[in-house]
C-alpha cells in the first residue's frame, strides 16, 4: 500500500505559477513510476505527467508541454509538479499516482495508488 499526501493547490491568476508537491510515506517510493492526473467538474480524469522510477524520463499531455515539468526527489519520497504560465483552462483537481513496472503510462487505470488531490483554480 501506496499512501499519497499531494500540497501545494491554490488560487492563482492566469500566466502565474504553483508548485504541487506529492509526498509518500513508504520507502518503496524509488520503486515506484510517479504521475499526475487532473479532472475538471464534468470531466473525465486526464494524464498530465509521468516519470520514471529514477527520473530519467518524463512523460507530458500536449496541453501541457512547454509549460509543466514533472521531477522526483528520491530522498525526499516527493514528486513535484511545476505549473508555469497557467491558463484558467488548467483549473482542475490534481491527483498524484503511482504505479509499479517499467512503463510510465498515460493511461490512469494502470495506476495502483492515488491521494486525494489538491484543487488549482486559475482565474482569468
Amino acid at each position: 500500500q501506496v499512501q499519497l499526501v499531494e500540497s501545494g493547490g491554490g488560487l492563482v491568476q492566469a500566466g502565474g505559477s504553483l508548485r504541487l508537491s506529492c509526498a509518500a510515506a513508504e520507502r518503496t517510493f524509488s520503486s515506484n513510476i510517479m504521475g499526475w492526473f487532473r479532472q475538471a467538474p464534468g470531466k473525465e480524469r486526464e494524464f498530465v505527467a509521468a516519470i520514471s522510477r529514477g527520473g530519467g524520463s518524463t512523460n507530458y499531455a500536449d496541453s501541457v508541454k512547454g509549460r509543466f515539468t514533472i521531477s522526483r526527489d528520491n530522498a525526499k519520497n516527493t514528486v513535484y509538479l511545476q505549473m508555469n504560465s497557467l491558463k484558467p483552462e488548467d483549473t482542475a483537481l490534481y491527483y498524484c499516482a503511482a504505479k509499479g513496472g517499467f512503463v510510465a503510462t498515460m493511461t490512469s487505470s494502470s495506476y495502483d495508488y492515488w491521494g486525494q488531490g489538491t484543487q488549482v483554480t486559475v482565474s482569468s
